[in-house]
């Protein structure tokens, strides 16, 4: 749940999302892209409200993004080469052969070999399969990345590979990014800017949910014990509370 958020991202930039699990980071996401709709307030892009837009023009609109889900979020039943090729063959007029060009070309560029195309997601490791979830992403050579936990559940050497194909798709693609993560090693990796958002049962009633928004060395310097707390992984105030609860 969202409250009194208002953010302007500017073209070119990438921004990380940061915040303890359930302060809305990735409704924030999907509230950016239209996969749910404000209650109140407004999404502009490039000019244009969302919020007033009809379903058939999101949907177009929408093709400008790309979207890197938390799981991957691949089609089990797909081979790889068909996960990648899905956008292109829903909406666009390319022939099979252009389209597994770019299929080829995409998997390339996330490390991944062509012998990867014949494979189902089951056959590949957590790693290769967030891989593919990008492939797939930039398939339509999107404008906007979001990105939502792309480094959760993998290795340290991993992750350090998800942020360098961050780092390389933007430098490739120019793409406007939003990298929502825990990952302070992401954050500090590939990011500009950092916003921090807080839960909003942690908050009274009129102070406002994003506790930062600056650079990542900012961040570093700031006074907020709160913000501390969290880029420092520091959880003496939350096993605090818990005391109290258990004492009760």
């Amino acid at each position: 749940m969202l409250r009194d958020v208002s953010l302007e991202i500017p073209r070119g930039q990438t921004i990380a999302v940061i915040g303890e699990s359930g302060c809305g980071k990735t409704v924030l996401l999907k509230t950016i892209i239209g996969l749910m709709r404000p209650s109140e307030g407004r999404v502009f892009f490039d000019g244009q409200d969302f919020t007033r837009l009809s379903e058939r023009e999101l949907a177009r609109q929408r093709l400008r993004f790309g979207f890197v889900f938390q799981n991957a979020a691949l089609f089990d039943s797909m081979t790889i080469a068909q996960n990648v090729a899905f956008s292109l063959r829903q909406h666009s007029s390319q022939s099979d052969e252009e389209i597994m060009g770019v299929v080829r070309l995409r998997l390339a560029q996330v490390g991944l070999p062509e012998s990867t195309t014949a494979k189902k997601p089951i056959e590949l490791s957590g790693g290769m399969r967030k891989r593919v979830g990008l492939a797939r992403a930039l398939a339509m050579c999107p404008e906007i990345m979001l990105y939502d936990e792309p480094t959760t559940g993998l290795d340290p050497i991993m992750s350090d590979v998800i942020n360098e194909l961050i780092l390389r798709t933007f430098q490739r693609e120019h793409a406007t990014s939003i990298v929502v993560t825990h990952d302070m090693r992401t954050v500090e990796r590939v990011a500009d800017r950092v916003v921090m958002l807080h839960p909003l049962a942690r908050l009274s009633e009129h102070e406002p949910q994003i506790l930062f928004d600056g650079t990542p060395e900012e961040i570093q310097q700031c006074g907020d014990p709160r913000v501390k707390d969290f880029i420092n992984g520091e959880a003496s105030q939350r096993l605090l509370e818990i005391d109290r609860i258990v004492a009760a």
